[in-house]
């Protein structure tokens, strides 16, 4: 496979944050801190014309989806730190090749099944508790795993990177559910359902280290493909979309597509149309327009921004950030870890000031947040929760599911 023309961003950590206030070092300083940036008058310095000039808006990355057990990227036991190996398939390659497909879908099916089982944790829950509260009135989320809006489906939220429920097909744009997609992969690939059984059994997809998979039954080679005996990537079938395989469209060409699968049902190279591809924006892929421009809205609206666990790698999520500033907002950010260019959105905080005017804390968002809530109810503002319930015992009536290896 040739080298991709371009590159994941800053795969390394960043330097380390400087803590604003200097009280937000604690569990109880980083809790005040926060409490007061969400709950002071509006700031001065908005831009004219702000809808909602009192209410906050969340900006989320993968960071706080790791309670859930899943990994993040770029944390201390992140997918880019734990496994130098680890090489995405870009959107050009997805695209243009049947092999690149043929492997993307063969890790894709090993890692859906922990994914799919995956819950929301206590950060998503805490974060539909400040919706209630009526401060947090809107979520833009790198997240592909549908935490969010199983938490808090009554909070606006926009899913900027799209979303692993779903599959879309490039030719018709129609989208099929993904746990269907997973049947029909293990149908045409007995070898490799037999093979993720027996994975799943070791517990080998439970880490991200290429160390500890490999101690419990898990080979791969040097670039981080994992060696399934008698089944090499290039084996591995994955089935057309059945709109167009039902009635093959016409192209933008003006040219009646072709869609063909073999006597299983597996999309056959003849073919001109019918690949499905996750409902996820993928490195190198565009971000779509509309989505783009909600995210902007969400900004725009809003009078505060709180930034949980993400280090804005990604430039649509930090461009979104360096918007928020110049347009005046308060900018709150809890991470573990350094963040990109962090030190610009803080430049002209005032000396003294207790979290009116900014935060920046390196603790764990599970931590943070439901404490929060708790405070805040102590002090007038409610929510909904069940406060006989602990916020663990909430996640029992969701499942939902996150990044893969791809």
């Amino acid at each position: 496979m040739r080298k991709p023309l371009i590159r994941i961003p800053y795969t390394g950590p960043f330097p380390p944050p400087s803590i604003i206030p200097r009280s937000a070092n604690s569990l109880s300083g980083a809790i005040a801190a926060i409490s007061n940036f969400l709950t002071a008058p509006p700031s001065q310095n908005l831009s004219d014309g702000v809808a909602d000039p009192q209410s906050t808006v969340i900006l989320s990355g993968a960071g706080i989806s790791v309670a859930s057990g899943l990994a993040d990227y770029r944390g201390s036991k992140g997918t880019y730190v734990l496994n130098k190996s680890h090489r995405q398939v870009y959107y050009h390659e997805f695209i243009a090749s049947d092999r690149a497909r043929r492997r993307y879908w063969a890790r894709n099916f090993l890692g859906w099944t922990n994914l799919y089982k995956a819950k929301p944790n206590p950060t998503h829950y805490a974060i539909k508790d400040l919706g209630d509260m009526n401060i947090v009135k809107r979520v833009i989320t790198q997240n592909v795993d549908s935490f969010h809006s199983e938490a808090h489906p009554n909070l606006a939220t926009v899913e900027l990177h799209g979303y692993l429920r779903d599959l879309t097909c490039i030719t018709c744009r129609k989208e099929l559910p993904r746990d269907i997609f997973q049947e029909s992969l293990a149908r045409l690939n007995p070898a490799w359902a037999a093979f993720l059984a027996e994975i799943l059994k070791s517990g080998a997809l439970n880490t991200e280290d290429p160390e500890d998979r490999r101690a419990k039954g898990m080979k791969a080679n040097p670039d981080g493909d994992v060696d399934v005996p008698g089944a090499p990537y290039n084996t591995f079938r994955y089935p057309a979309c059945p709109h167009c395989l039902e009635n093959p469209p016409i192209l933008k060409d003006g040219s009646q597509s072709i869609v063909e699968v073999d006597h299983e049902g597996a999309w056959k190279a003849t073919s001109t149309a019918g690949i499905l591809k996750p409902a996820v924006v993928m490195f190198g892929e565009n971000l779509d327009t509309q989505v783009k421009e909600a995210a902007e809205k969400a900004i725009d609206d809003s009078g505060r921004l709180l930034v949980l666990g993400t280090s804005l790698a990604t430039y649509s999520a930090w461009r979104l950030v360096r918007r928020a500033q110049e347009r005046g907002m308060p900018i709150a950010i809890l991470n573990l870890g350094g963040v990109r260019g962090e030190e610009m959105f803080f430049e002209n905080i005032p000396g003294g000031q207790t979290g009116e005017y900014g935060v920046r804390a390196e603790l764990r968002t599970d931590k943070v947040l439901p404490a929060l809530v708790d405070q805040l109810n102590q002090v007038g503002f409610t929510s909904k929760k069940d406060i006989s319930t602990p916020y663990e015992e909430r996640q029992e009536n969701s499942s939902m599911f996150k990044d893969m290896p791809s």
